[in-house]
């Protein structure tokens, strides 16, 4: 299951249907199971109070994730996007703001079934593998 919530901001204008279709393909590709996904949309402000509470950093972010269970077999988590810093990011690397919230949304389902971004190898792998999800999203029916 994977539901999408807005904190302090407006939902993103996104197909949600084939965001979910598109997310459960990634995660079945990868050998792990679909448990229960929670987009939550939210500010920059919102999303830095979050880091702060929650995990001790003093910084913008474009995403956090929090995991409900050891992503063992099941992947199931909270995400917490800030859609000023998608768009943001989005001038700052030349996408479209559809296309870095994608990046962003699959980034966390990402790290989740075991890729990391600690070193420029993992760094450049997790934007292979997110080059290689979105291209599964533009060319689903």
């Amino acid at each position: 299951m994977i539901q999408f919530h807005i904190i302090d901001v407006l939902m993103p204008n996104l197909d949600f249907d084939k965001v979910r279709r598109w997310i459960d393909l990634v995660v079945e590709k990868s050998d792990f199971k679909l448990g229960e996904l929670h987009y939550f949309f939210c500010s920059d402000d919102t999303l830095l109070n979050i880091n702060r509470d929650r995990l001790g950093h003093d910084f913008y972010t474009d995403i956090v994730t929090f995991p409900l269970d050891d992503c063992m077999e099941f992947i199931s988590s909270e995400f917490c996007i800030s859609l000023d810093r998608v768009a943001e990011n989005c001038l700052t690397f030349g996408r479209t703001f559809e296309s870095e919230l994608l990046r962003v949304m699959i980034h966390g389902v990402l790290h989740l079934i075991g890729f990391d971004d600690l070193n420029e190898k993992d760094q450049a792998n997790m934007r292979l593998k997110e080059e290689e999800s979105l291209i599964i999203y533009y060319n689903q029916l």
